[in-house]
């Protein structure tokens, strides 16, 4: 029996994720915890980190603004790995929200 990688052949995501090192804050039903951003589109991320989530479970994080303000993002787990982190798509953002990741993502570009 042979098996395939769901992850191979065409590009399954709306929005290209783009590779980042942010520093965040994750929180769900057991506290807030510290992660960093590996990857980001405007529909979700990966936040590295050794925190305890199940698939499904939703968890907010907070992006950085700058001068110490923060944004809350909502999110579903959408696949965990147990030790290295999850990945969230993020659940009814606004567009102000949409916006600042945007900004977010274009300010690691420009940065390479």
């Amino acid at each position: 029996m042979s098996l395939t990688d769901r992850r191979s052949g065409s590009e399954r995501r709306a929005f290209p994720r783009t590779e980042v090192t942010i520093e965040v804050e994750w929180e769900n039903l057991s506290g807030r915890h510290a992660g960093t951003l590996s990857d980001l589109s405007e529909t979700g991320c990966f936040v590295l980190c050794s925190g305890d989530v199940s698939d499904g479970d939703v968890v907010k994080v907070f992006l950085p603004l700058g001068e110490g303000m923060k944004v809350q993002m909502l999110g579903e787990v959408r696949n965990h790995l147990l030790e290295v982190g999850f990945a969230l798509e993020f659940v009814a953002p606004t567009e102000a929200q949409i916006n600042i990741v945007k900004s977010l993502i274009e300010g690691q570009t420009t940065q390479a």
